[in-house]
């Protein structure tokens, strides 16, 4: 059973979540068809950012990802037996 502190980082988490998708819907959706004069777009990064943005955060994934995969295999090694 979770502790009531797991139960926190998990809601702050998905509350992180759903306020980080809902702004970058928005910044990619719905800031291309409002005029460029707007006000809401002080609030957001120029467009070529949504997609750099992304892709950063992409390789740096995929980089840990595979960072931990090495850890975990080269832990695991069984040391060879001499005859």
């Amino acid at each position: 059973m979770a502790t009531g502190l797991d139960q926190a980082a998990g809601m702050s988490l998905i509350v992180f979540s759903l306020m980080l998708m809902t702004y970058y819907s928005i910044w990619v959706i719905v800031l291309p068809f409002v005029d460029s004069s707007h006000v809401l777009h002080k609030y957001f990064l120029p467009r070529e950012y949504s997609v750099i943005l992304p892709g950063i955060a992409a390789v740096i994934l995929l980089l840990c990802i595979g960072a931990f995969t090495a850890f975990v295999t080269w832990k695991n090694q069984k040391p060879k037996k001499v005859n």
